[in-house]
């Protein structure tokens, strides 16, 4: 299942065209019919020459609308660039033209309409030339041209034609397993509930299935789906989507949340991105500048924090850290556009590469720009291996959520990295991977932490287990499954509760020694009235009547009172 969505300057004929092709008038808004003018998405479909239905959504082209149709033009799989045959080349076709490219939307046709109100041919000679040399600097210069006439008819076969090529030469949507609705619209039906529709990305849905609704993480269960006004009982990557929800009120949702399994994704007010800005742009991008992002059918109020460099200027491309005002879903790969909030303009666009970073980076850090490279450019393992580096460790359940890679790549990419022992995998199938830099680095800090535990207090027997795992910041599971590879592997030993490195043992120096053994004489002399806990710790110290009880050579049985382990044992007997 496929999406076009149109572009082009307003009232150059493409919702008129999108009815003659399709039947259906997108134009759904009163508004819109009697002011004869796209304002909002429309929708509407058709089937293919071949037998494939496609859907098709309308965008309108006035520059006051360009944020609506910014929520539509990001779910889709090819372009159809409308351009009036009697004006040309206007301020919206190219602005609309630079978003396309800027969403790297290939896939794509361009449409001379109203070929009908233009009777000399030199004329449309030379708008197609002007349209080739727009085209000639973006990722659309080669794509087929067709003239046409939504009225008379003419170029129209033509035209679905070359449309069906061009889907036809491009790859289909991919399934990772993790659906994304990011949702266009949503409204009620009476009878039925609340309805959201939208392109549904990365993998199936299916009626009865139990969803989450992001950032808001309300929960809800599918109770029906359409496709095209047909109801199907699984809905494929790719397809325009209309999904019946219980457990939700209308109220509760708005265009730019996303439907998606419960857990599968996160809501983050953090973006590590690559974005170029504009060559038109009519100043540089500079750092903590105000940025409207429009991110699939989202839109956000963010800072752009330039990484690396003090401002991106017209034509360059930089790495950002965007601060949004409030949080949205994205993935690694997935395009975005900037524009600035006012006066009003798009700035340029890019790719996501962090998702979820966990934290604002230092502007200068070479190694975040190296990591940011890595993962918008690398291979599966790299991604992942870079993706352990950010995080530290991932829950196995979690590695295709957390490295964008879904769960059959993220699995494909965990193997080699093991095979290779760039990873570790601790406390078996429901545990966690950890990078093999990440493991080394806690394995050192808890070898440092435990070598100060026994310089700071030599005459215990090691470290508390939980004051160990505070100082590391760890999951229970996480720490727990580190000790158990650490014990077997010789690097530290386990005593009751407590932890120390391996080999160590408590030593009393020579002086500690004498008052020990002055201390234990006056328990051998009056083994069953023997000195109390206070009269103890007067002689010995705290720290060296903590050890002697420790190692049970004096047991207490009260607060007060203490006894040798020879007249406790003879007691009992």
């Amino acid at each position: 299942m496929r999406v076009i969505g149109t572009a082009g300057h307003v009232d150059h004929g493409k919702s008129t065209l999108v009815k003659a092709l399709t039947g259906i008038d997108p134009d759904r808004l009163r508004e819109e019919q009697e002011r004869q003018m796209t304002i909002d998405l429309g929708f509407a479909w058709m089937m293919l020459p071949g037998g494939e239905e496609v859907g098709i959504i309308d965008v309108p082209g006035h520059h006051d609308f360009i944020e609506n149709m910014l929520a539509g033009v990001g779910g889709i799989d090819a372009a159809l660039l409308v351009i009036a045959a009697d004006e040309g080349v206007m301020p919206q076709t190219r602005e609309h033209l630079a978003i396309l490219d800027l969403l790297e939307i290939q896939p794509a046709v361009v449409a001379v309409t109203k070929t009908d109100l233009v009777e000399d041919a030199a004329w449309l000679d030379l708008v197609e030339e002007e349209v080739r040399g727009l085209l000639a600097t973006t990722r659309l210069a080669e794509v087929p041209l067709v003239r046409c006439s939504a009225v008379t008819g003419e170029g129209l076969a033509a035209l679905v034609i070359a449309l069906e090529d061009v889907l036809q030469a491009s790859p289909p949507r991919r399934d990772l397993g993790r659906p994304r609705l990011p949702i266009d619209r949503a409204f009620t039906i009476s009878g039925f509930g609340t309805v959201v529709t939208g392109t549904l990305t990365d993998g199936r849905l299916r009626v009865g299935q139990q969803v989450e609704i992001l950032p808001q993480g309300l929960r809800a269960r599918i109770r029906g789906l359409q496709s095209h006004k047909r109801k199907v009982e699984e809905a494929v990557p790719g397809s325009r989507v209309a999904a019946n929800l219980s457990g939700v009120e209308v109220r509760q949702v708005r265009r730019g949340d996303v439907l998606v399994p419960p857990g599968a994704y996160r809501a983050t007010r953090l973006l590590d991105v690559r974005f170029r800005l504009l060559p038109e742009a009519d100043r540089p991008l500079r750092h903590h500048q105000e940025v409207k992002l429009f991110l699939g059918s989202a839109q956000r109020i963010a800072r752009a924090r330039v990484l690396g460099q003090d401002q991106i200027r017209p034509g360059e491309e930089g790495w950002l850290q965007l601060l949004l005002e409030a949080p949205v879903v994205a993935e690694r790969g997935d395009h975005f556009i900037l524009r600035r909030p006012s006066p009003p303009a798009t700035l340029g666009g890019g790719q996501v590469a962090d998702p979820t970073p966990s934290r604002r980076h230092r502007r200068r850090d070479v190694a975040v720009l190296a990591r940011l490279e890595a993962l918008l450019a690398g291979s599966p393992e790299r991604v992942l291996e870079e993706t352990l580096a950010a995080k530290g460790a991932i829950r196995l359940a979690d590695l295709g959520t957390e490295s964008g890679l879904g769960g059959a790549s993220a699995r494909q990419a965990l193997t080699t990295l093991l095979q290779s022992r760039r990873a570790h995998l601790v406390g078996g199938e429901s545990g966690w991977v950890v990078g093999a830099g990440q493991g080394q680095a806690l394995l050192e800090r808890a070898r440092k932490a435990l070598e100060q535990y026994h310089s700071a207090f030599p005459l215990r027997q090691g470290m508390p287990r939980e004051e160990l795992k505070s100082r590391l910041g760890l999951a229970t599971s996480l720490f727990n499954g580190l000790v158990r590879s650490w014990a077997e592997n010789g690097v530290l030993e386990e005593v009751g509760a407590r932890l120390r490195l391996a080999g160590y043992r408590p030593r009393l120096s020579p002086e500690q020694q004498a008052r020990v053994q002055r201390l234990l004489a006056a328990f051998q002399a009056h083994p069953y009235a023997p000195p109390t806990y206070k009269a103890s710790l007067e002689q010995v110290g705290e720290e060296l009547l903590g050890h002697l009880i420790e190692e049970g050579v004096l047991v207490q049985v009260s607060p007060e009172v203490l006894l040798s382990r020879e007249a406790y044992q003879a007691m009992v007997a």
